[in-house]
């Protein structure tokens, strides 16, 4: 071997020194990153088979012909989508599961408990406001009509913007505001389309009318 590919190999050594560990290493952080991600994507494809499982079982037990839910067999079924899945989509889901079952028993500071924790912290805008409006109704039910209106307050996203200002609209006609019911329910009506708008809610409008005559 000659003196210059002897230096060319011991530079090849000492670069390799320098630098391939640090590649190695590289390379093995990125397989690492690469089937690591994988992974995690399998593990929430993994718990989202799971929870759907749980929720679809849930649906069966509560969604019966005769209406009637095995109220144990529900709370069982939320109570494991609370433990294996808290805080998820489908966990809410069976918790307002929970509340309606409770509402229908007659139980309803259990309702006010299961809605209460959705709304503290919501898995998504539309559960929040789901639980938020169920709530209001159960408040109401409770005679607690202005605390539930208070958790009406604050802006409404479009798609439920309607149903809140109705709701906001009977609440108010509960305390005999009626003034004020009657702009609830306008604002309601303006968010329909005229042929949602003419239904139970255009009734409201009209009895407030009929009361003011």
């Amino acid at each position: 071997m000659s003196s210059t590919e002897d230096e060319q190999l011991a530079d090849l050594k000492d670069w390799w020194t320098r630098n391939g560990k640090p590649l190695v290493t590289g390379g093995l952080l990125a397989l690492v990153i690469v089937f690591g991600w994988q992974a995690f994507h399998k593990y929430q494809s993994n718990q989202s088979q799971g929870a759907s499982i749980l929720y679809q079982q849930l649906l069966e037990t509560t969604l019966t012909p005769d209406g009637k839910p095995d109220a144990a067999r529900v709370s069982d079924l939320a109570g494991k989508l609370n433990s294996e899945f808290g805080g998820s989509a489908y966990a809410q889901y069976g918790s307002l599961f929970v509340a309606k079952v409770a509402v229908d028993s007659g139980k309803l500071d259990d309702a006010a408990s299961e809605l209460k924790a959705i709304t503290d912290k919501p898995a998504n805008p539309a559960l929040g406001e789901i639980a938020r409006q169920r709530l209001a109704q159960v408040l109401a039910a409770q005679n607690k009509v202005e605390e539930a209106l208070k958790l009406l307050e604050g802006d409404a996203d479009k798609s439920f913007l309607a149903t809140r200002e109705e709701l906001k609209g009977d609440l108010l006609v509960q305390l005999g505001r009626t003034d004020e019911a009657n702009t609830a329910y306008q604002k309601a009506k303006a968010a329909l389309s005229d042929e949602a708008a003419v239904g139970g809610l255009q009734i409201k409008l009209d009895d407030l009318a009929k009361g003011d005559a």
